[in-house]
């Protein structure tokens, strides 16, 4: 009796073990064939004084297109050609201080072969990464990094998966080696990712964010408790700052003293100075925001005056930092 073909099926996650565990294999297959070659190649983009160019077709495009980025945003100028539109003019892109890196599994795809020999008699360098050696592309590349596979993911060998799984793996290996040699470190990524939760953590001062000058919830040492409430509703930050006759901070009424002030029923009439806090945490204005996160929340505190050298400049709280994309 045949066997019934639905029962020689994988289930979904027999197919998703399969698949992740050939793709491992494919890049561990990259990391046993590093060698000279690809320590020319880093030296080759390490050199270059214009831009990195990578271009691809297909699936290996768009593995391209990464890679390019990755390189970008970790200290490295580059930017993806498309090797069609570079036949059509967009060859004008690359200048003779560029370095290109040209990628095709087969090493022998019309559209990326047709533009080098342009590139060669400008005198542009070629790094090559294809799976033949004997490849077009291989042969003609200045610097040749093999990127070979035992099989593709997809049942019938032909999808690319393990092999551009691979050679994005080996772009990443690339981008980061020569990252490290640039000493590029996370100040330099941060200003190349202004508007990520990275570059706001990196960049954002405590001066960037906090309230200034009559935004400052502040009441003098004998004010009633009933003016520190009404500036603490009129400024909105769950917290007034205590000053003493000379407008130096001495203490700190917040939302938290409130609700203790509350359970003890004391007299709204009652001098202010007899319940804050006195010698408060603060921060100061040229302090990262990232970093007074950290404090705010080991300490547990809502909100926070900011002092720069016993000089009161401006006040915050999490909402603050919140908005600012900080937490």
């Amino acid at each position: 009796m045949p066997m019934n073909k639905a029962n020689t099926k994988k289930t979904f996650l027999e197919s998703a073990s399969s698949v992740l565990q050939i793709e491992a294999d494919a890049i561990m297959a990259q990391l046993n064939s590093l060698g000279a070659s690809f320590e020319k190649a880093c030296k080759k983009i390490l050199e270059c004084d214009g831009r990195l160019i990578v271009t691809g077709m297909g699936k290996s495009g768009h593995i391209a297109n990464k890679i390019a980025a990755t390189f970008a945003s970790t200290g490295t100028p580059a930017f993806f050609v498309h090797p069609g539109e570079a036949s059509h003019g967009d060859l004008g892109m690359i200048t003779p201080k560029d370095l290109v890196m040209a990628i095709s599994n087969s090493g022998e795809t019309s559209e990326v072969l047709s533009i080098l020999p342009i590139i060669k008699r400008m005198g542009v360098p070629l790094i090559g990464i294809a799976s033949i050696p004997e490849s077009t592309l291989a042969k003609l590349s200045d610097v040749y990094l093999n990127v070979t596979i035992n099989q593709e993911a997809c049942p019938m060998n032909l999808a690319p998966t393990a092999s551009t799984t691979a050679t994005l793996a080996l772009g990443d290996a690339l981008a980061i080696a020569v990252l490290n040699a640039r000493d590029f470190d996370e100040n330099d990524f941060a200003r190349s990712h202004p508007g990520g939760s990275l570059g706001r953590r990196l960049l954002l001062y405590v001066e960037d964010i906090m309230h200034k000058g009559e935004a400052i919830p502040l009441v003098n040492e004998t004010a009633p408790l009933a003016d520190a409430l009404v500036e603490m509703t009129t400024k909105g930050l769950g917290i007034t700052g205590v000053v003493d006759s000379d407008g130096k901070l001495v203490g700190v009424y917040t939302d938290g003293d409130l609700r203790r002030t509350l359970a003890k029923q004391t007299n709204i009439d009652c001098s202010i100075a007899q319940l804050m806090t006195k010698d408060p945490i603060t921060a100061t204005p040229n302090m990262l925001a990232a970093e007074l996160v950290s404090i705010m929340k080991a300490k547990k505190i809502g909100a926070l005056i900011i002092t720069d050298c016993d000089r009161i400049v401006g006040a915050l709280n999490m909402q603050d930092l919140l908005k600012a994309g900080v937490l």
